[in-house]
């Protein structure tokens, strides 16, 4: 198994909001699909990558507390960690070291209510 991860969804409520904060966020154009009942936003479209969405839908609701997903910050997560608070999320735990050469971690809250996590190595 090349990784634990495989597939990742991020539950939002205002579809449109949450494809606008994102996109500002991550910089990136998002892809919408309808899925029968689901709309979902790919935020990556490499398939040799681990992928994910944010999706709108029955089956998932925001959360403060429960699994924590981690985004890609890049070489440096402040500016990505600047741009959420730009677009409308807010700084939970700031861009704080790991330690033994781990890189830096942060948590944002997005405009839907999702904690969400970066990580960079530097």
């Amino acid at each position: 198994m090349a990784n634990a991860l495989n597939w990742f969804e991020i539950p939002v409520t205002n579809f449109e909001r949450a494809k606008g904060f994102y996109e500002k966020v991550l910089g990136v154009a998002i892809e919408t699909m309808v899925m029968g009942p689901l709309t979902m936003g790919m935020l990556s479209s490499d398939p040799q990558a681990v992928g994910g969405a944010i999706v709108q839908g029955d089956g998932g609701s925001p959360s403060q507390t429960g699994t924590l997903v981690y985004l890609n910050g890049g070489d440096d997560l402040a500016p990505m960690l600047a741009r959420a608070e730009q677009a409308g999320g807010s700084v939970v735990v700031p861009k704080t070291e790991i330690g033994n050469d781990f890189g830096f971690f942060a948590h944002f809250m997005d405009t839907e209510g999702n904690k969400v996590g970066l990580h960079s190595m530097k």
